[in-house]
């Protein structure tokens, strides 16, 4: 998996799954920016550790039109140009519609959809024309294993991401022609910072012990699979979800 001279854009880069995936696509020779939305010390730290570049790091609120559009700009303005898009950039709160009032639970659907689904496929339309026009490229989708189990606690997220998986799908067939190809990876938990109070506390045992493993993933696992979508050699898997999730839920 040699990226030696790939413009990669990652969404969402400044922690968690995010900087796994672009030191990995750094350490593959690629050239990385990351967005942020509100952590910028922690992204701009995460783009001066990478391996050599150069690398970019900027503000994008991919919920807004305008900031999606604006990130596959700066990206080609800055890399030089636009290869590899992974949309990684979301939200996840917990919104149990046993728990949180009308208001609440609108709110969470609102912004939910907004971000991980708009948001997503705003940025890859652009990501898209960009890529139609230099010749081809690659788009990868940070699905959830919830897309497919459900969450009862967090609903609009797992929603989303069901939504996604399908966008991702039909992005598949509508731009193949373009030599554009797009993968999905589909984890189930992450040791990251999102998560780790959860691990932690009282239900971090029974998460863990879901998989045969007895463990859940951690983000450089995540990072290994989107790399490998995003290869060269790997364009008959465009379509496809690749479960990361420890054989905790399998589909057939």
């Amino acid at each position: 998996m040699n990226f030696q001279g790939k413009k990669v854009l990652i969404t969402g880069g400044s922690r968690g799954i995010g900087q796994a995936v672009a030191i990995a696509f750094a350490d593959a020779g690629a050239q990385v920016a990351v967005t942020y939305k509100n952590s910028k010390d922690l992204a701009e730290q995460v783009v001066a550790g990478l391996n050599g570049g150069p690398h970019a790091a900027f503000q994008s609120d991919i919920s807004d039109p305008k900031q999606a559009e604006r990130s596959v700009q700066q990206t080609v303005e800055e890399l030089g140009g636009l290869d590899i898009l992974v949309n990684n950039a979301g939200l996840f709160w917990l919104h149990d519609p046993t728990v949180v009032n009308y208001v609440e639970w609108q709110d969470a659907w609102t912004h939910h959809l907004q971000t991980n689904l708009v948001g997503t496929a705003n940025i890859s339309y652009c990501a898209a024309q960009s890529m139609m026009a230099s010749g081809g490229g690659r788009i990868i989708m940070m699905g959830s294993r919830s897309a497919f189990r459900g969450a009862h606690d967090y609903p609009a997220y797992a929603a989303s991401k069901a939504a996604m998986t399908s966008l991702g799908q039909s992005l598949a067939v509508g731009l193949a022609p373009h030599n554009i190809f797009v993968g999905i990876v589909a984890p189930g938990y992450v040791e990251t910072d999102l998560v780790k109070e959860v691990l932690a506390g009282p239900d971090g045992e029974t998460i863990r012990n879901e998989s045969p493993m007895q463990r859940v993933a951690s983000p450089e696992e995540v990072a290994h699979t989107v790399l490998f979508l995003a290869s060269q050699g790997a364009e008959y898997t465009t379509g496809t979800v690749i479960d990361v999730n420890g054989a905790s839920y399998l589909r057939s």
